[in-house]
């Protein structure tokens, strides 16, 4: 079976959540604790790509950062990506990946579909 990881934010409900879920169906993931340990721009578009998701569809805009950092409905794959990278907090979350799939924990029973 493959590794299967969570972007974790403990300070989130669906995060913790998810990872409850997780564990309570016998995974014991790799936690990356995001905030702590950003993802750069190269891994923020191939977390994207395996979600199926834009950058824009990543991002959370009701963050404070989201507002400090420029960006409007207007803005570029490439400065949203940057924005994540630099405001972690911007990135939605949790997500769950494994393999070449990811998908969000929004609500956590979507991970299921990655466990089963």
């Amino acid at each position: 079976m493959s590794t299967i990881t969570i972007y974790h934010n403990p300070r989130c409900s669906k995060s913790r959540a998810t990872l409850t879920l997780l564990k309570e169906n016998g995974v014991n993931p790799r936690v990356v604790l995001y905030l702590e340990s950003p993802p750069d721009t190269k891994e923020l578009k191939v977390l994207s790509k395996k979600l199926g998701l834009t950058a824009a569809q990543l991002v959370r805009r009701g963050e404070e950062s989201y507002k400090g950092s420029g960006l409007n409905n207007g803005s570029e794959e490439k400065e949203i990506l940057a924005a994540m990278a630099k405001y972690p907090k911007l990135i939605e979350r949790p997500i769950v990946v494994k393999g070449d799939t990811a998908v969000l924990g929004r609500p956590p029973e979507n991970v299921l579909e990655l466990i089963r």
